[in-house]
């Protein structure tokens, strides 16, 4: 399909401008650059927003907590922000966690991780996984449902997301009603057919992902299922999962791919490649119309994991 005609507009105008390309910067310079290139976002209304830490395995780790509006109790999400594990925060995806929780009618916990290269591979599943199972377990403090949770991110967040999900299952809990996973990474060859078809020019580059790996985990521990879930040797047992892709995304085909191996273990599994669209179109939906159906697409498989 044709690249979505709003998403190439905003291609072409960053095309036009004299940014620096993000893997010529230091983390510092990238942090910011990505926080501004946010902008300001319309707000998305929820019942209210609570800032509290929970204990993690090296220190405390900040949440942001969204509850919907309406009396609870209320089911339980955990995300994790994209970023590559390098950039990103709270703030930078508060309008995909407003949009979830408005949406799915869900308590979201944003989890403010450790980014690298400061805190490099395992920290940030390690710090995730800690936030999920302290959720879980004050679920109901929290104004949740008691019973299954669910987790899910974007890119690297989707990363995190399966990765939690393997941690629960081999370390027998928390239970996960569903892994939401949003253009995830899934494996760190970078070799498939989505990375020579759309390693340049649509928004993330095959060189920021190498920058991004180069920064979280070293090239020896990269077949670890906690880096590259796709490498994990048995994929059984594991939550259902809601995977998207998006066709002009270098992580399009590592998506698929762990799709395809969740369904061959037995895991029930909804895959969604989003046509015309680019990495990313979950957070810019509200620049880039056409990324809204990604944003439905999550909100209507959470409520059914949820049985809302």
């Amino acid at each position: 399909m044709p690249l979505d005609p709003t998403t190439a507009a905003v291609l072409a105008e960053m095309a036009r401008s004299d940014a620096p390309p993000m893997h010529t910067l230091p983390p510092e310079a990238a942090r910011a650059g990505y926080a501004q290139m946010q902008g300001p976002a319309p707000e998305v209304a929820v019942g209210s927003v609570e800032e509290r830490a929970v204990p993690g395995p090296h220190g405390d780790i900040p949440v942001r907590i969204y509850r919907p509006r309406g009396d609870g109790p209320h089911p339980v999400h955990v995300f994790y922000h994209g970023g590559g594990w390098v950039i990103g925060n709270l703030d930078t995806h508060d309008f995909d966690c407003r949009e979830i929780c408005s949406g799915a009618g869900v308590i979201v916990v944003a989890v403010d991780y450790r980014l690298a290269p400061e805190h490099p591979f395992p920290a940030a599943p390690e710090d995730c996984y800690a936030a999920t199972c302290w959720v879980a377990e004050n679920a109901e403090r929290l104004g949740g449902r008691a019973g299954p949770i669910s987790v899910g991110g974007d890119s690297a967040g989707g990363n995190l997301a399966a990765v939690v999900s393997l941690l629960a299952r081999d370390r027998q809990g928390p239970e996960i009603a569903l892994q939401l996973l949003v253009y995830p990474v899934t494996d760190a060859a970078m070799n498939t057919q989505s990375f020579i078809d759309n390693g340049a020019g649509y928004l993330l580059t095959a060189e920021t992902m190498q920058w991004f790996w180069n920064h979280y985990c070293p090239a020896d521990a990269r077949s670890d299922p906690r880096a590259s879930p796709l490498r994990a040797a048995d994929l059984a047992r594991l939550p259902p999962a809601l995977v998207m892709t998006a066709e002009y995304d270098p992580l399009r085909d590592e998506g698929e791919a762990y799709a395809r191996k969740l369904e061959a273990a037995g895991v029930p599994t909804e895959l969604h490649r989003m046509d015309g669209l680019i990495h990313a179109f979950f957070s810019t939906a509200r620049m880039i119309p056409a990324g809204r159906a990604g944003i439905e697409i999550a909100v209507a498989g959470l409520r059914r994991a949820h049985a809302l």
